[in-house]
């Protein structure tokens, strides 16, 4: 059953999710290319986090994080993708109210991580290029478990706000979610009462999450360019701006979506922009992270071929 009787009104037990379109040819080209991109996401992000674990050579605090990166990339992807290629297969896509609040909190508690992951892995920049000598002190093996701790702390708390206001929020005729996942802002227009202050909490928590991190980012990033700029070797610049590279890519493109989502003014036409951005951001982004880090650092792809090398000779 969809409703429930309550008193005078009908609560919801579940909610439809309209998905990404409803053109039949358009959701099975749209299944298909989602699917393959999922596999890759799932078997890319284990590929790395297996490499790291694996090769000795890559036991340093950047791919500790990059490890936990893979890990969060994962959680990302699984918490809305399996979803929504069931619901380019059926009719009409519902998921139980229970439901809907566990994919909404995964999706807030991976996504904030991954800013306090991204975050964490520009201070480990900072403290290599511009701190060298202490590099060692300064990110010991004790200090990167409690960046990662923190990171997946900040994710809870973030998650835990968006938990509070869903099952806060009454639900009473209306179940259709324009979305093909359960996100805030398209379960706000459902609800039937004043909603403006669980927009304020989640907006106040998302945004203190992209605030912080960003800032730590643009500091890192701004000491670490000073530091290169300052460097007399042409090749000690290289060598410095080639192991950011991949870390830039991947801030530049998470960051970028988000920002769109949030800061870009609204129109008429937002919600279905939003949909293309978000499964960037929540599909393909995951899937790209493990390439961009495997095509652009050198370290990755020694470790990759020696490991291929090993299994070849055995």
């Amino acid at each position: 059953m969809a409703f429930l009787e309550d008193g005078n009104h009908t609560a919801v037990t579940e909610f439809i999710l309209l998905g990404l379109t409803e053109d039949p040819v358009l959701r099975v080209v749209l299944f298909a290319i989602i699917l393959c991109i999922y596999l890759v996401t799932v078997f890319g992000n284990l590929s790395t986090i297996l490499l790291i674990r694996v090769s000795s050579q890559l036991h340093h605090p950047m791919y500790f994080f990059l490890s936990h990166l893979a890990s969060v990339d994962i959680g990302i992807s699984s918490s809305v993708t399996p979803n929504m290629l069931v619901n380019f297969l059926v009719n009409q896509n519902t998921i139980s109210y229970l439901g809907c609040g566990i994919q909404l909190s995964s999706a807030a508690f991976f996504g904030a991580s991954e800013c306090f992951l991204l975050a964490a892995m520009a201070y480990d920049r900072f403290m290599a290029i511009c701190n060298p000598l202490l590099y060692s002190t300064k990110m010991s093996s004790q200090v990167c478990v409690q960046l990662v701790l923190g990171s997946y702390i900040g994710g809870l708390l973030n998650a835990s706000s968006y938990i509070f206001c869903f099952f806060s929020l009454p639900f009473y005729g209306q179940n259709r979610v324009n979305d093909f996942f359960c996100d805030f802002a398209p379960l706000v227009e459902l609800s039937c009462s004043d909603v403006s202050f669980f927009a304020v909490v989640t907006s106040f928590s998302s945004g203190s999450v992209t605030m912080i991190t960003v800032f730590v980012i643009a500091i890192s990033y701004s000491y670490i360019l000073i530091t290169i700029l300052k460097m007399h070797s042409t090749e000690g610049r290289h060598k410095a701006f080639s192991t950011c590279t991949s870390h830039i890519t991947a801030v530049t493109l998470f960051y970028g979506t988000v920002t769109f989502i949030y800061v870009m003014p609204k129109s008429s036409s937002s919600m279905d922009q939003n949909k293309v951005v978000s499964v960037f951001y929540m599909v393909v982004v995951p899937m790209l992270n493990p390439l961009i880090y495997s095509l652009k650092n050198k370290e990755i792809k020694g470790a990759l071929k020696r490991q291929l090398h090993k299994k070849i000779l055995s």
